[in-house]
């Protein structure tokens, strides 16, 4: 019951800050226009600033195991290409195809699953999810912007060239290589006894706290603002789909195939950081990351805000199985 809870109190201020958006349209404050623009200066300003911060903050990258850290990847990997002839029977629209494969393997990890971790485990478990998120992260941003290239309506072939370029040019990716390359350096401070920090510029560490906070409020409002009930009969099929797989069985997948066969060598904190990465809903980054790249920008909101409210219920299930299995 308190994983159920933690769950519901971590998706409850989404969906109240998605609500306000869509309030603030309809009273006339904001337009879809201006969603957009927004939503623009999310993907390319503050979403970086939050990502560059969350690998800075990160205490050290050394003596890390990669045990937990390699399989939490590779079934990510097999994840994301199980899916991509599930979309593609899915739906025929390739910018739908890409916006809902990023709903079979993108969790929002960074906002709701490291604190669930912590709720879960303690801080053992805390700093398990921190360290997976080092690697989660970028992995997760880098397999987005290879499913919104591959699919896009009216491409008929796919230029491995392009789709470089656009991992090459993502400002999530690049804020991600920014803070490791930031935490090198500091690490070669402290090896040479430089007592010296990024966070001792205290007026360039502020600024970039003030645009890192703005991330994830202003991209739930935006995500209101853009949200139609309306495009939910069209868009169904699809809903249902994501939601399903995002809460159930891609949680089933990944954590089912690491307790049966992994057990012995992992301990809660590893698996409170599964769940927390792969039962968590999908990412609202996702929503500013399709309009950027030309993907359906309406059924990545649809998603964000389906496979939120689904969340609550398969935490909780997830959570209380592997209580019962001892894990936790």
């Amino acid at each position: 019951m308190n994983s159920f809870l933690f769950a519901l109190g971590a998706v409850t201020p989404i969906i109240l800050m998605v609500a306000i958006g869509y309030l603030i349209k309809k009273i006339g404050l904001a337009s879809v226009d201006i969603a957009k623009v927004l939503n623009r200066l999310v993907f390319r300003v503050f979403l970086p600033c939050m990502l560059f911060l969350n690998v800075y903050k990160l205490e050290s990258i050394k003596n890390i195991d990669l045990g937990y850290i390699g399989y939490a990847l590779a079934i990510l990997l097999v994840i994301f290409v199980l899916g991509i002839p599930c979309v593609m029977l899915t739906t025929k629209q390739g910018a739908r195809r890409g916006v809902l494969l990023q709903a079979v393997f993108r969790s929002n990890y960074a906002l709701i699953g490291i604190p669930l971790a912590q709720s879960l485990f303690g801080e053992e478990g805390l700093a398990i999810a921190t360290l997976l998120s080092a690697a989660a992260i970028p992995m997760f941003n880098i397999l987005a912007v290879v499913s919104l290239s591959i699919f896009r309506d009216g491409d008929t072939r796919v230029s491995a060239k392009k789709i470089l370029l656009d991992i090459i040019k993502n400002p999530l990716i690049l804020s991600v290589l920014a803070g490791v390359a930031t935490l090198c350096v500091r690490a070669l401070f402290v090896h040479a006894s430089i007592p010296f920090r990024l966070s001792d510029i205290k007026p360039l560490y502020t600024v970039l706290g003030y645009l890192s906070s703005l991330a994830t409020p202003l991209a739930l409002l935006v995500l209101g603002i853009q949200f139609e009930f309306s495009a939910v009969k069209e868009l169904k099929k699809e809903i249902l789909f994501g939601t399903l797989v995002r809460t159930l069985i891609a949680p089933t997948l990944a954590i089912g195939i690491a307790y049966f066969f992994l057990r012995e060598q992992l301990n809660g904190s590893h698996f409170a950081a599964f769940v927390a990465m792969f039962a968590t809903p999908v990412a609202v980054s996702s929503v500013p990351m399709a309009q950027e790249m030309k993907g359906d920008t309406a059924l990545a909101g649809q998603l964000v805000v389906w496979t939120t409210l689904a969340s609550a219920l398969s935490v909780f299930i997830a959570s209380w199985l592997l209580k019962l299995a001892g894990v936790f």
